[in-house]
């Protein structure tokens, strides 16, 4: 089934074309919600709301630009709309109160995807949804601003306390040099 006759099954209401659908684009949205949602039965609520909307709204989708930058876009939205009905957006905590614990019991091992993952989950909501929109979906400052009701320099100001945040998690990650010295000498 092409995208196009996928989209005409789910126009029709076809329960087959949408749990195909469902099926092809869930698992690569599942890891999106789980960037800003940190608990993973909250990131699946946030993927089926997003998927019933979609599929409610299919009929917005004009083929202008990709089928899955459009659903990763509802996705977002979704996330972001979860985020603002928990009230937990604008939380943060100070850079101090940091934990610096080691992610991995290996630390002089090469960081992995999972484990950067991992420290991007630990960020506060706030922090957390302004890093991804920013650094991993590409968004602007000022499409951040409209989307999280802030302005572009509290978008800023989230985006580089984030930034610290990670760099005091990553500086954890890192081996001490009397490991490093260790590790030669073994």
């Amino acid at each position: 089934m092409n995208e196009e006759q996928l989209i005409k099954g789910c126009l029709r209401r076809d329960r087959i074309a949408q749990k195909y659908f469902y099926d092809t684009f869930s698992p690569r949205m599942y890891p999106l919600c789980c960037r800003y949602v940190k608990d993973p039965d909250d990131a699946e609520d946030v993927l089926v709301t997003a998927f019933t909307h979609i599929l409610d709204r299919i009929g917005q989708y004009r083929g202008e630009g990709s089928l899955e930058g459009w659903i990763k876009r509802v996705v977002i939205n979704e996330a972001l709309s979860f985020l603002r009905k928990k009230k937990n957006m604008y939380m943060t905590t100070a850079i101090e109160d940091v934990g610096v614990e080691p992610v991995s019991p290996h630390s002089h091992d090469p960081l992995a995807e999972e484990d950067l993952l991992r420290m991007i989950g630990e960020l506060p909501a706030g922090y957390r949804a302004v890093f991804n929109m920013y650094a991993i979906d590409g968004y602007s400052h000022k499409e951040i601003a409209t989307q999280l009701n802030i302005s572009e320099n509290t978008s800023k100001s989230q985006l580089s306390r984030a930034r610290v945040y990670l760099q005091k998690l990553l500086a954890a990650h890192e081996p001490s040099p009397k490991q490093l010295r260790h590790d030669i000498i073994s």
